[in-house]
């Protein structure tokens, strides 16, 4: 394998050290010790591969990484060098794309092992769909691994905690594996399918199969043929279907409900559970063939809170897709807020809150106590003198309610948002007596 690398190092002593360990390493490397002269030197060659310090005499890293995009040249992966002090740069960078960034001092190995990662599993996906699943180095190693995956066909198992963003994970593995935007991906909860039409909604059915099959319908397997099928919170799969699900599985083969056509399938399949699958097993609420038949590859993408570095990427990232007019910033302080917070709903409650908080927030600049006002009104509302159990059961309730009005009253929507399943929504709302009528103004 033949790796060019464009290296842009101002530093005498840093650049011939890199230089010279690249070139042991067998790449072939051309060492720039300007902006201006690198530029010049990426629109005549070809690099597999380009090392950029962000801090340059002529230019900063940033501005030619920017000026380059404009240009609109085909700009090979990019890793940034930075010191603490211009982290934020970098990050801003790996949102419009760079690959990575590593940080002084910093283990020449590492930056080995980082080159050659980038430059055996960097997927060329179409500019929409590049979008990174975090700058933590956990979520840049899942990236590396769903792109690894993606030169397989084999089914992969996500687990996370609800909100963690699984499905982004799955549309992640998708584009790396296909660069043709027209091969499908389709998503289901299997938690929210009413019960009596999960195997509809799975396999089809031909018109008149049943009593109001008034139309012949695809089922979701069928749909995702040719691309990727998404099954979210497979621990909800009704114990009678797991077999029918695992049958199909194995055949690659799906038959509609009332018919006797087999129809093959050429899809990869990822499944998503926010569940321990191994537990349910043990408890008989779980087939065990169908566990390790979904797990073959297994991805688990750690709570938010483990993952600090996320936090201000995310919450910059919500703000410029809820508020492109700019007419909001988080003030220092709240980042602070924001940082420390445990975030129990990880990436969904984020959003939600930052939503609110752009709402509700009186000012251009969202304080802490805004953000205070948004977590305590409707994550942890003031109760004296309760208990755990009425504790828990006070938050399930506002949850509800909101995830209610948000879907306007739609059951298999809010079941979905939720991560539950229809029936199990539908006992809930009876427990705590939440209907249309009833909800908060």
């Amino acid at each position: 394998m033949s790796i060019h690398l464009c290296l842009i190092e101002d530093d005498p002593i840093m650049g011939e050290s890199l230089n010279f360990r690249f070139e042991l390493e067998g790449f072939k490397c051309d060492w720039y010790k300007t902006a201006f002269d690198a530029k010049a030197g990426i629109h005549k060659k070809k690099y597999s591969i380009i090392i950029c310090d962000i801090c340059l005499p002529d230019m900063s890293g940033s501005e030619l990484y920017t000026q380059l995009l404009e240009e609109k040249i085909d700009i090979p992966p990019t890793i940034f060098i930075t010191g603490h002090g211009s982290i934020n740069d970098a990050v801003d960078l790996l949102k419009k794309g760079a690959a990575d960034y590593i940080t002084k001092p910093f283990d020449l190995d590492l930056l080995i092992d980082k080159l050659l990662s980038v430059s055996l599993y960097s997927s060329k996906v179409e500019s929409k769909n590049s979008q990174v699943l975090g700058i933590s180095a956990a979520m840049r190693s899942i990236e590396q691994m769903l792109c690894r995956i993606s030169k397989h066909s084999t089914t992969v198992l996500i687990t996370g905690e609800s909100g963690v963003g699984k499905e982004h994970a799955a549309q992640y593995l998708h584009n790396c594996a296909s660069k043709d935007e027209k091969k499908p991906f389709i998503a289901i909860n299997c938690g929210a399918i009413p019960e009596g039409l999960v195997e509809s909604e799975l396999f089809g059915h031909e018109k008149g199969a049943f009593t109001s099959a008034l139309r012949t319908k695809k089922g979701v397997f069928e749909q995702a043929n040719n691309g990727t099928l998404f099954l979210d919170e497979i621990g909800e799969m009704p114990p009678n279907m797991q077999v029918s699900l695992l049958r199909v599985i194995q055949t690659m083969q799906v038959v509609r409900i009332g018919s006797e056509t087999t129809i093959p399938l050429n899809i990869r399949l990822i499944c998503a559970t926010n569940r321990d699958l191994k537990q349910m097993v043990t408890q008989g609420t779980f087939r065990e063939d169908l566990y390790y038949r979904i797990n073959v590859v297994h991805i688990n993408i750690p709570p938010l809170r483990e993952r600090q570095e996320d936090i201000l990427w995310f919450t910059r990232l919500f703000f410029e897709e809820l508020d492109p007019d700019g007419k909001h910033f988080l003030h220092p302080s709240a980042e602070e807020y924001v940082l420390h917070y445990d975030w129990p709903g990880n990436l969904r409650e984020l959003h939600h809150s930052i939503e609110r908080a752009c709402i509700l927030s009186p000012e251009p600049g969202i304080s802490v106590d805004v953000f205070n006002e948004v977590m305590t009104d409707n994550i942890l509302p003031e109760i004296d003198e309760k208990n755990l159990k009425e504790r828990l059961n006070y938050y399930e309730q506002q949850l509800i309610f909101e995830a209610l009005e948000m879907t306007n009253y739609q059951m298999s929507d809010t079941a979905s948002k939720l991560g539950i399943s229809r029936k199990n929504l539908w006992e809930k709302m009876k427990k705590y007596k939440i209907d249309k009528q009833n909800s908060k103004q």
